[in-house]
């Protein structure tokens, strides 16, 4: 679904991604893996089209999308969820959802909202409530529940947990693997908590400075006596 080759980034003179490739097949969930600062955030916004890169090839359904916009990707049905959320605090939780579907022009948009709604019931609960009052764990189901409102067939999600309680923490990566089982999105997890990226996820990749060093299955990834030292605890 999603194939990523020899894909270079620079921040001026800084080589962020060096030559990473891997790929994405439909119906998996696949963890990236890395500590902070290794090149996790900048791949999803090279995939995103948020970010130009300097060399490699990005497909999405075997349609090359390196050069393309970002408004023309998510209309692809590829959708990010950034770090941080990056939710529209001054509209409320409705409004935030509706800007999720803002290129759609089927008439199943309700439909899909009253689903939303049916997955994140606490979202229902504050619909009218501006965005920017929601707690941290709120506001990334928010987050979510807008990605969703575009009709994903590849959901990235960029640090779902940060910040959140353990308690929910558990709910997100729950309901992660939901929107991956029961509705069928693909889903690119980038995630610092390693030990529940790796319990849901298929398949597995690390990096470090900006290369992909290990890859696999996800519970071989997890066995891996370097990333149980490094990662794992």
């Amino acid at each position: 679904m999603l194939k990523v080759d020899h894909l270079n980034v620079y921040y001026g003179v800084i080589h962020a991604i060096k030559n990473v490739s891997f790929e994405v097949n439909e119906g998996e969930i696949v963890a990236l893996i890395g500590a902070n600062g290794a090149g996790k955030t900048s791949i999803m916004h090279a995939i995103s089209g948020l970010l130009k890169t300097s060399e490699g090839q990005i497909s999405f359904l075997s349609e090359d999308i390196t050069k393309m916009p970002a408004h023309k990707i998510i209309a692809r049905q590829l959708a990010q969820v950034p770090e941080g959320r990056r939710i529209f605090s001054q509209l409320t939780v409705q409004d935030n959802l509706e800007m999720g579907a803002y290129l759609r022009t089927d008439n199943k948009i309700q439909e899909d909202l009253d689903k939303v709604y049916q997955r994140f019931p606490r979202l229902k609960e504050r619909k009218g409530q501006l965005a920017g009052t929601l707690s941290g764990g709120e506001q990334q189901m928010l987050a979510m529940g807008r990605a969703l409102m575009s009709k994903p067939k590849l959901l990235l999600l960029d640090e779902p947990s940060m910040g959140l309680s353990p308690i929910l923490v558990n709910e997100i990566f729950k309901i992660i693997q939901e929107i991956n089982k029961e509705d069928g999105v693909t889903v690119l997890l980038v995630e610092q908590n390693a030990n529940k990226a790796l319990s849901i996820a298929n398949r597995a990749y690390v990096l470090e400075t900006g290369n992909i060093t290990i890859s696999g299955d996800a519970k071989e990834v997890a066995n891996n006596p370097k990333v149980r030292e490094a990662y794992l605890g």
